[in-house]
């Protein structure tokens, strides 16, 4: 895969204030997202995530094991610039503020049918993203997902029932490990969860767990690979324990960070560039939780040129010892063929 030069052409962030009207017109997202991630920053409502193949008001909660939920209040549309919400509180409280991840994958959906499991897939190969909707049969199986090369971190829920979200990814110790995107828990070995098998360039592989691939339900993946000058998935660093952490190369200037300990309990540290510009950034949110946006010292870290450094001493960033996998997507890359370096905060 080619490197990216215009990353928010994939991704982009947004922040807006709701007015607690029907018809709220989000823009300036530069594209029509197909996985969207909101979030309340400034009180405790939940996060809703939607996607296209799942449908525009159809809901999941990533800090809960809850599965579809049908919000007609909510979203109302995906648009050509960003997306239009309703009066539900959790995306449009009258003077809330609010921040908007947004991903395209591809705006259409194609059927796939490299995996022994037919999936429906929406695959962006440029950005190293797909979303992927399949019925699981129970026993061990593959999924195709479309993106060309092997993903380093997938992320599984089950929708037609209350399950935890289940994340497999190469930061972890292999792919018999799994972790939680909506509890503190450390990895834990469930071989029946991706079948002890890596991603390939085709597949993603699922065992017999009901979290993976229940008899008959259904279930959404996000997949993610590393793309030059875009994103780093499934990176890793062991950290220190001191103000002077674990500098995490990039080689691009990182606009979303989320950072989760993988040898202990800790949180889903999500960090954006978006909502506080300047070194340090001390300000965060937790996928695995409904909190609002957090001010923590001992959870700072710098966005750098290159990637990010790690300052703070916080056990959920940088316990001495510890091991912990991210994910990042960029605002620029180092250097990219369009000559627009990126430059220090």
């Amino acid at each position: 895969m080619a490197q990216i030069n215009k990353p928010d052409e994939y991704f982009n962030t947004v922040l807006y204030t709701g007015n607690g009207t029907t018809g709220h017109a989000i823009t300036g997202v530069g594209f029509q997202p197909d996985w969207l991630w909101i979030k309340e920053r400034s009180s405790t409502s939940a996060a809703f995530i939607y996607d296209i193949i799942r449908g525009v008001d159809i809901k999941l909660t990533p800090s809960t094991t809850d599965g579809d939920a049908t919000n007609s209040d909510s979203m109302s549309s995906f648009d050509s610039d960003g997306f239009t919400v309703g009066v539900n509180n959790a995306v449009n409280e009258n003077t809330q503020t609010y921040v908007a991840w947004n991903w395209l994958a591809s705006n259409t959906t194609a059927s796939n049918t490299d995996g022994s499991i037919t999936s429906t897939v929406s695959a962006n190969t440029t950005s190293g993203f797909s979303i992927v909707s399949y019925t699981g049969t129970g026993a061990n199986a593959t999924i195709g997902h479309g993106l060309g090369v092997s993903p380093s971190m997938v992320i599984i829920k089950r929708t037609d029932s209350a399950n935890d979200w289940r994340v497999g990814s190469d930061g972890l110790t292999n792919w018999t490990k799994y972790i939680n995107l909506n509890t503190t828990s450390a990895e834990s070995d469930l071989a029946v969860a991706f079948n002890s098998t890596a991603p390939t360039s085709s597949v993603f592989s699922v065992g017999t767990s009901p979290s993976t691939n229940a008899s008959g339900g259904t279930f959404i993946a996000y997949c993610f690979a590393s793309i030059k000058g875009y994103s780093k998935i499934g990176g890793s660093y062991t950290g220190n324990g001191s103000t002077d952490g674990s500098f995490c190369y990039l080689g691009m200037k990182p606009k979303f960070i989320m950072i989760k300990r993988t040898d202990s309990t800790g949180d889903w540290v999500i960090y954006d560039g978006v909502k506080e510009p300047y070194n340090v950034i001390d300000t965060y949110l937790e996928a695995n939780s409904s909190n609002a946006d957090t001010t923590l010292a001992v959870r700072e870290l710098d966005i750098l040129s290159n990637g990010f450094k790690v300052r703070g001493t916080n056990t959920a960033i940088n316990a001495s010892g510890s091991t912990y996998i991210y994910m990042a997507f960029a605002e620029s890359p180092l250097v990219g063929t369009n000559n627009t370096p990126a430059t220090a905060r």
